[in-house]
């Protein structure tokens, strides 16, 4: 069972990320999560809630609640419902001072308005295992009868995915992990399909069941399929995606979990080919999804946000007169700014986006999310025309999608093939 600590994600300010996070861990290791419970930061409650954990579960994985103020409680409400008594680690003392020291220091402030906060992080329940610190956060493995764990991670996702990796590899994780054997995953990644669709698809090759769990799921303007195939049931798996995957071949463009903007870069990277970007509506967004893949550098070269008609003219060489003629959200822009991105920026493939994201500025002949694509390379451009649902956020997250597997069609068919 998995815990989540924190009265800001109870309260809707901000979204859980470490539940889905250990919940997809433990499935890959063979742990099946029974459930995910959020719970604030209020003493009863977080302890009804690590009490029924700890009778539920084989392995407790928990998230928040580490820090040195006062809602931080996860620790001793740990210490309480196991029925264990709570000692300062000494070793973890100073692993934690030097961390603080080093804090105040640098933010030029008195150590002693950190030292109570220190104290309280290396106080630890009895048989507890340091997993190291995050911060000044130490996560924690705490043994139980029968095998059983119970694991205490910080709440900030970047800290309790860096600590996660040594709790898998303690000894006592490591035995519960003998126990089990994790099921078989398959993924297929589609695009330009609806979920119905595909779920029809699915129904008429057999459905899952059988070993054999099959969820389908409408993500980022794609649909995301996934197989959970039970130790045993690879024979029945084989046999669905036989019938199931040729039904839908022509909207696959993989079967991993590489996202979309990874497979634009490697398509550019066989080909030799350097990429820019010249974006309206979406504000340097396409840009940004390519960039956050390591190693981007060698094919993106940059991007021009024109948000502005001045800008489309000066900085991507779009005639104003064409602007004039067919507005600044049509087919003709879009395609001007690919090409201008292309030549201005001495790039072999450019994309450009423009649009209404709204909730503003739309009219009658072009409404709040229409969005024209466009992609041009070495042989030839194509373009598109989107007319997107929802908000602001939804539409410019659609465009990018859009945008992204423009590119990709481009460069694996013929300019003039369907996104």
């Amino acid at each position: 069972m998995i815990v989540v600590t924190g009265s800001e994600l109870v309260r809707g300010e901000r979204t859980d990320l470490n539940g889905p996070f250990l919940a997809r861990e433990a499935l890959r290791l063979g742990l099946e999560p029974a459930r995910i419970a959020i719970v604030g930061d209020e003493p009863e409650e977080l302890e009804a809630v690590l009490r029924a954990a700890l009778e539920e579960g084989d392995a407790v994985l928990t998230s928040g609640g580490l820090g040195p103020t006062h809602d931080d409680r996860t620790v001793e409400l740990v210490a309480k419902a196991l029925g264990v008594r709570l000692h300062v680690d000494a070793e973890l003392a100073a692993q934690i001072e030097g961390v603080s020291r080093a804090a105040a220091q640098r933010l030029k402030r008195d150590y002693g308005d950190f030292a109570p906060g220190v104290t309280k992080q290396a106080t630890v329940p009895d048989g507890a295992r340091s997993l190291g610190l995050a911060g000044t956060a130490p996560g924690l493995l705490i043994p139980r009868d029968g095998g059983r764990i119970i694991v205490v991670l910080p709440g900030p996702p970047s800290e309790l995915q860096r600590l996660w990796p040594s709790a898998v590899e303690t000894d006592e994780f490591r035995s519960l992990l003998a126990h089990t054997q994790p099921p078989g995953r398959r993924v297929l990644r589609l695009f330009g399909v609806s979920e119905s669709a595909v779920a029809r698809a699915l129904a008429e090759a057999g459905g899952d069941g059988d070993g054999v769990e099959v969820t389908i799921c409408a993500r980022d303007f794609e649909i995301h399929v996934d197989l959970v195939v039970q130790p045993g049931a690879e024979v029945r798996a084989d046999a669905l995606e036989a019938a199931f995957v040729p039904q839908l071949e022509q909207w696959l463009y993989g079967r991993d979990e590489r996202g979309v903007e990874e497979h634009v870069l490697e398509l550019c990277r066989v080909r030799g080919l350097r990429l820019a970007t010249a974006e309206s509506c979406t504000g340097g967004l396409v840009a940004a999804r390519l960039t956050s893949v390591p190693g981007s550098s060698d094919v993106v070269l940059g991007g021009v946000v024109a948000y502005a008609n001045g800008v489309k003219e000066a900085e991507l060489g779009v005639p104003a007169e064409l602007i004039a003629a067919h507005g600044a959200v049509s087919a003709e822009v879009a395609a001007g700014m690919a090409r201008g991105a292309r030549e201005r920026l001495g790039a072999d493939v450019a994309v450009a986006v423009t649009g209404i994201a709204g909730p503003d500025g739309g009219s009658a002949e072009k409404p709040v999310g229409l969005v024209y694509l466009h992609a041009e390379g070495p042989d030839g451009g194509v373009g598109r025309e989107f007319s997107f649902p929802g908000d602001r956020a939804s539409i410019r997250a659609r465009s990018v999608v859009g945008a992204l597997h423009l590119v990709r069609r481009l460069l694996t068919q013929s300019p003039d093939s369907s996104v």
